[in-house]
C-alpha cells in the first residue's frame, strides 16, 4: 500500500504546542485519505519548536495531493497550537511543502495547500476553486472595516487586542502590556523622576540634559553639546526623526512678512533675500496644520499650549540648512513677531524651541501615526480580506503586516484613546491629535508615499545642491532595491499587463485600500485599477517601503528588511529572487556604513539592517 511521510513543525512561541487530539486527511486529486490521528494527550508531540514526522499509509495512490486537512480536538482546556508548515513526501519521493504560520484554535481545522503560489486563474479545479472562494469568504466575516474617527482611514472592527483575530495577535512574548513598556521606558530614562517638572516651568536647560544621563553615547552627547547652535537646528529638518517636512521656498508667503533688513546679516552671497529664493537658496518648514488645534485641557491644573510656526531656512556657503527667521503664529502682526539669529539669545533659542515642540507633534501625529501606522493597517486589512494565503501577492506583503494590526488595536486600546497617554503626557491630547488626523488625510495621496516624487516634489532632489540630506540619499537606495525585487516577484507570476487586469483578486485588493482607506477620495490619487505591470511594481513598492523604511526613517526597528524567517514561498525563482534582494540590501548597508565613517553625526535610520519589515511598534 502507497505510504506517505508526513513531517509536521510546531512554532517556537510561548505555548505554541499543544496536547490535544490532532487529525490528517490527505485529498488528492484521485482520492482522500482516512482521518488519520497523529498526536493525543501525553504523546508529547508537537511541542514548542518541535519537528515530528509520521508514516500514513493509504489503501491506494491518491494522485497529486491538493489539500491537507488539521484537525484540532479538544482535550482538557484551552489550548492553541502554532502550526508553522508540513511537508509531504510522496511515494514517488517527491517533496511537498504546505505552509502554514498560523495558530489553530479551540477545536478547528485547517485546510492548507502546498506552497506554490497560485493566481485565479490558474486554479483548474472545482475543490481549488472552492478553497480559495470559502478562505476569503471567512476572512471577510473575521476582517471587518470600522470608522474609530470621523474622516481616520478605516481601521479593524476590533475594541481590544483580544477582539483581534488570533493570526495577527502578539505572541505571548511579544504582547506584554503596552503600558508597563510606556512605563518602563520612561524608568530607563529617568523621565519619572523628572514629571514635576513637565507639570511646571522648569528652571534651568541643565534639567533637560539630566535625562540623557542613562542613553549617554558618542552621537547623544555631541547632540547636547551643539544642541543650541543653528546648524544642528537646521540639520534634524534634513536628517531627524522627522525629516519630511522642509522643502525649497519658491516665493516667500505673504503671511510671513520677512524684509531684506531682518535677515540680511543671515545671507552670505552679497544678494537680495528675493535672488536668493530665486537661485534656490531658501527653505521653508510651516506648520499650518497646528493653527486652530485644540490645546490640551484634560488637566485643568496644566496649562497647555500650541504654536503654529513658520521656520525659514538659508543653505550657507558651506551647503549647510540654517535658520533665518521663525514666526510663531500663522497670521502676521504685532503680537506675532518675527524671531531672528540677531535677537537676544535666549529670544531666538526659545523660538526654535517653540518650532521643535510643533515639529514633535507634526512627527508623532502625522508623520508617525497617521502615514506609516494607519496607512500600513489599511494595506493589512485589505490583503487579509481579499488576497488568500496561495495568492503571491500575498506570500509577498504578508512579513510587511506582522503585528500591524495588533499595534495599532492597542494603541487605539491604551494609547491615543480618551483618557490615554496622549491625553495626559502631549499638548495635542484630548482631542487635538484627533483634529490633526483629519486635517493632515488631505495631504495624504499616493503620490507623497511615493517616496521619490515626494522628494522631488518638496524640491529636495538634487543631491550636489544639498549634499547632507542622508534620509533622501538612503531612502532612495532602499526605494529602488525593494521596487526591483517587486518587479522581479511580479515577472515570475505576470507574464502580461492582462494578466495583471485579469487578476480579480488584485483589483478587489486595490479597490478594498481605495474605498475603505482612503475613503473614496479621488483627490487622493490612489489607483481604483491596476493595469501593467509596471504600474503594479510601484503600488507594491509603495506598500513595502512604507510599511518597512518610511516607518523606520521616523520610529526604530527590531525586525529586519529582506530577512523573511517564515518562508511563504516554496519556488526556487522566487527565493533566487529573495537572495538578490538580500544582496542590494547588504550593498546599500556596506555604502552607508563607509559613509558614516568618521563622522560625528552618522545616519543609519534608513540602512536595510536597522529597517523592520513591518510596522509593529
Amino acid at each position: 500500500m502507497p505510504s506517505y511521510t508526513v513531517t509536521v513543525a510546531t512554532g517556537s512561541q510561548w505555548f505554541a504546542g499543544t496536547d490535544d487530539y490532532v487529525y490528517l486527511t490527505l485529498q488528492g486529486t484521485d482520492g482522500c485519505s482516512e482521518r488519520h490521528l497523529l498526536d493525543k494527550p501525553f504523546y508529547n508531540d508537537f511541542e514548542r519548536g518541535a519537528v515530528d514526522s509520521y508514516d500514513v499509509t493509504v489503501e491506494e495512490d491518491l494522485g497529486e495531493i491538493q489539500l491537507i486537512k488539521i484537525e484540532k480536538r479538544k482535550y482538557w482546556y484551552h489550548d492553541d497550537w502554532y502550526l508553522k508548515y508540513i511537508t509531504v513526501k510522496t511515494p514517488v519521493g517527491d517533496y511537498l511543502e504546505f505552509p502554514c504560520y498560523r495558530w489553530i484554535t479551540d477545536e478547528k481545522e485547517v485546510v492548507l495547500r502546498d506552497g506554490r503560489a497560485k493566481l485565479p486563474r490558474d486554479d483548474k479545479t472545482q475543490i481549488l476553486k472552492q478553497h480559495r472562494r470559502k478562505e476569503l469568504e471567512s476572512r471577510q466575516k473575521m476582517y471587518r472595516w470600522k470608522e474609530w474617527h470621523p474622516g481616520f482611514p478605516l481601521s479593524i472592527d476590533a475594541h481590544s487586542h483580544s477582539e483581534l483575530p488570533r493570526d495577527i495577535q502578539f505572541d505571548n512574548e511579544k504582547g506584554i502590556d503596552f503600558i508597563l513598556n510606556y512605563t518602563k521606558a520612561m524608568e530607563n530614562l529617568y523621565v519619572n523622576r523628572f514629571m514635576h517638572m513637565f507639570q511646571s516651568s522648569w528652571s534651568d536647560f541643565a534639567d533637560f540634559e539630566k535625562i540623557f544621563v542613562r542613553i549617554s553615547n558618542t552621537i547623544s552627547e555631541y547632540v547636547m553639546q551643539h544642541w543650541r547652535e543653528d546648524f544642528m537646528f537646521g540639520y534634524q529638518f534634513l536628517n531627524g526623526c522627522n525629516p519630511v517636512l522642509i522643502r525649497r521656498c519658491t516665493e516667500i508667503p505673504k503671511k510671513l512678512p520677512v524684509t531684506m533688513d531682518m535677515v540680511e546679516c543671515s545671507l552670505e552671497r552679497n544678494l537680495t533675500l528675493e535672488e536668493e529664493v530665486k537661485q534656490g537658496n531658501i527653505f521653508i518648514v510651516d506648520y499650518e496644520l497646528l493653527d486652530d488645534v485644540d490645546a490640551n485641557k484634560t488637566d485643568p491644573c496644566t496649562i497647555q499650549y500650541l504654536a503654529a510656526p513658520i521656520c525659514l531656512l538659508y543653505k550657507n556657503l558651506e551647503k549647510k540648512i540654517v535658520p533665518i527667521a521663525i514666526q510663531l503664529g500663522q497670521k502676521p502682526g504685532p503680537d506675532n513677531p518675527i524671531f531672528l539669529p540677531s535677537d537676544a539669545t535666549y529670544d531666538w533659542l526659545l523660538a526654535k524651541i517653540w518650532v521643535r515642540s510643533s515639529d514633535f507633534h507634526i512627527h508623532q501625529t502625522v508623520t508617525h501615526l497617521l502615514r506609516t501606522h494607519l496607512v500600513s493597517e489599511v494595506f493589512s486589512i485589505a490583503m487579509f480580506r481579499q488576497l488568500p494565503a496561495v495568492h503571491p501577492l500575498f506570500k509577498l506583503l504578508v512579513p510587511h503586516m506582522r503585528f500591524t494590526i495588533a499595534i495599532n488595536t492597542k494603541a487605539r486600546e491604551q494609547l491615543i484613546c480618551e483618557c490615554g497617554l496622549f491625553d495626559k503626557a502631549n499638548a495635542t491630547g484630548g482631542g487635538g491629535h484627533v483634529q490633526m488626523v483629519q486635517k493632515a488625510m488631505k495631504d495624504l495621496t499616493y503620490s507623497s508615499l511615493c517616496f521619490p516624487e515626494e522628494i522631488k516634489a518638496k524640491g529636495m532632489d538634487n543631491k550636489e545642491d544639498i549634499p547632507y540630506y542622508y534620509y533622501r540619499d538612503d531612502g532612495i537606495k532602499v526605494w529602488e532595491a525593494i521596487k526591483s525585487f517587486a518587479e522581479d516577484v511580479i515577472h515570475i507570476y505576470y507574464e502580461s499587463d492582462e494578466v495583471v487586469c485579469e487578476d480579480v483578486e488584485l483589483q478587489a485588493f486595490v479597490k478594498d485600500i481605495y474605498v475603505y482607506g482612503m475613503r473614496g477620495v479621488k483627490a487622493s490619487g490612489f489607483p481604483k485599477m491596476i493595469r501593467t505591470r509596471e504600474t503594479l511594481a510601484e503600488y507594491l513598492t509603495v506598500i513595502m517601503f512604507t510599511t518597512s523604511a518610511q516607518h523606520a526613517a521616523v520610529n526604530f526597528g527590531q525586525l529586519f528588511l529582506g530577512m523573511y524567517p517564515d518562508e511563504h514561498f516554496v519556488e526556487k525563482p522566487v527565493k533566487e529572487a529573495m537572495a538578490k534582494f538580500r544582496r542590494n540590501l547588504d550593498e546599500i548597508v556596506n555604502t552607508i556604513t563607509e559613509r558614516n565613517k568618521n563622522k560625528k553625526l552618522p545616519y543609519y535610520y534608513l540602512s536595510p539592517d536597522r529597517i523592520p519589515n513591518s510596522v509593529a511598534v
